[in-house]
């Protein structure tokens, strides 16, 4: 039987983005049936994919975790639990295939041995069809228990990435992620870029309830949330307080809109203030455990400490973090905030958030690849998006341009270098001059224009200068998304 995989756990294993598999799906170059594809099929439409230890897929992981700030040790390996439950699925699966293989051999020996009961009999063409029928069942049965052919590559890394983690599809919109480490069901999504319902993260509010439709599922911390017993009988569980035994299918509310995530109003403190550039400063905040910021990728909160006048700062960092929240906070002698951020702030200090506001976040319905463009501290919004496309992995390429108006006005170029290297799918290009160069670059690159969706933040003029030209170069008004900062 032809073993099948799902697109997305397809797409790590041949280190591509899902977006290149539902291209081809789509182009009628590879064959896809209710959502699985063949593995046959799908090593003949990549032929030169790399699927060993150093592959695209490793290399992504990597990328994210240095991105989002995770130390690898603490995700090296599930819950001891988690991983012999997961080590037991597939011993009982071999189990069963050895028994059936057993079965086959014991049931052809007494076949044999009633054949041999038979070479007495006198009937001379009856006693030599029995003869080579007895010399053909020993021959095909050496064939089958000595000719069976090696699986595939692509099966045994399937078998591997079983044990080390479970795919998860949740109803009703499809979207799919995996459950890897000591993650629970709630990390889990929001690192691959979900954006389920929850509130505390911790077991209290009972906002993050799903129902598991099929899979086992294993309790991983406690909570206080109560579950009835009706919704126990049911199948509901908390994702923040659970962890996936098995592949699972379930049933979650998902924020699909800015509308869908609501006003929050948290208290968290300095975690760190590092040094981007001579004029940009890292303002790094940690919520509490019990009350995380719920955000979009691209999204801005209104800052606020004592003696300074509120303001509103773009997030620099991804939702998938929702703990550790970022903001590039430029030099600015206008406002009490910023000095402040650059001379006054001590670790620890408190700091209100209000928000999250606007609607600069990804379209993740859209098949399209990717086009990023930043002016100087525009970054910050798009640096948010990247690393949210990234999560999701469902574009098919991605591109990000920087301008910059002033002499190192890249602050962060390492890291987007660092995404170039690690992505084979991303490309990064750091520009200087006018605004009206950036979008000529843009458009030289992109020539096909509607196969892209456009992202550019910035200040306001460098904005509407660029949007107005790819505007006139054809562009269509609904792929391209702006914010000025």
């Amino acid at each position: 039987m032809t073993q099948k995989l799902s697109v997305s756990r397809a797409a790590r294993l041949i280190g591509v983005p899902r977006g290149a598999l539902r291209k081809k799906i789509l182009d009628g170059e590879l064959v896809s049936h209710e959502g699985m594809i063949a593995i046959a099929d799908l090593l003949a439409a990549f032929p030169a994919a790399n699927i060993d230890e150093g592959g695209a897929y490793e290399r992504v992981t990597r990328i994210k975790e240095e991105a989002f700030g995770r130390r690898v040790r603490e995700r090296l390996l599930p819950d001891a639990h988690i991983l012999s439950e997961r080590m037991f699925e597939q011993s009982r699966e071999l189990a069963d295939v050895r028994a059936h293989l057993q079965r086959y051999h014991n049931m052809v020996v007494r076949l044999q041995q009633r054949i041999d009961s038979l070479r007495g009999a006198s009937q001379g063409e009856a006693r030599e069809a029995l003869l080579k029928l007895d010399v053909w069942l020993e021959d095909e049965l050496g064939k089958v228990l000595a000719d069976t052919p090696a699986p595939e590559a692509l099966t045994i890394m399937d078998d591997m990435l079983r044990v080390m983690s479970a795919h998860v599809i949740v109803q009703p919109s499809r979207r799919e992620f995996f459950v890897e480490g000591a993650d629970t069901l709630l990390e889990a999504a929001l690192r691959a870029g979900l954006s389920p319902n929850y509130g505390c993260s911790n077991g209290n509010c009972g906002l993050c309830k799903t129902r598991v439709v099929s899979g086992q599922i294993r309790k991983v911390r406690p909570h206080d949330y109560v579950l009835s017993e009706a919704e126990r009988l049911q199948g509901y569980a908390l994702m923040c307080c659970n962890a996936a035994v098995s592949d699972l299918v379930i049933e979650a509310l998902e924020a699909n809109a800015p509308a869908d995530i609501p006003e929050q109003s948290i208290v968290a403190h300095v975690k760190a203030v590092a040094t981007l550039s001579d004029d940009v400063r890292l303002l790094h905040l940690q919520t509490p455990r019990s009350a995380r910021l719920r955000f979009l990728a691209g999204q801005s909160v209104v800052l606020s400490v004592e003696g300074c006048d509120p303001e509103e700062h773009f997030i620099a960092s991804c939702p998938c973090d929702d703990r550790n929240i970022q903001f590039h906070v430029r030099r600015d002698p206008d406002s009490a905030f910023a000095k402040r951020v650059f001379t006054g702030l001590a670790l620890g200090d408190s700091i209100a958030l209000r928000g999250p506001w606007g609607d600069f976040v990804l379209n993740e319905d859209s098949p399209r690849s990717l086009v990023f463009i930043a002016g100087d501290s525009g970054f910050a919004p798009i640096k948010s998006l990247i690393e949210h496309a990234m999560a999701l992995d469902t574009a098919e390429s991605m591109r990000l341009y920087w301008h910059a108006s002033q002499p190192g006005g890249h602050y962060s170029a390492n890291l987007c270098r660092s995404w170039a290297d690690a992505l084979d799918n991303f490309k990064y290009a750091a520009l200087e001059g006018s605004a009206e160069e950036t979008a000529r670059q843009v458009i030289a690159d992109c020539p096909a224009r509607k196969d892209f969706d456009f992202y550019i933040a910035g200040p306001e003029t460098f904005v509407g200068e660029v949007r107005e030209r790819l505007l006139a170069s054809g562009m269509p008004t609904a792929q391209i998304k702006t914010a000025g900062v």
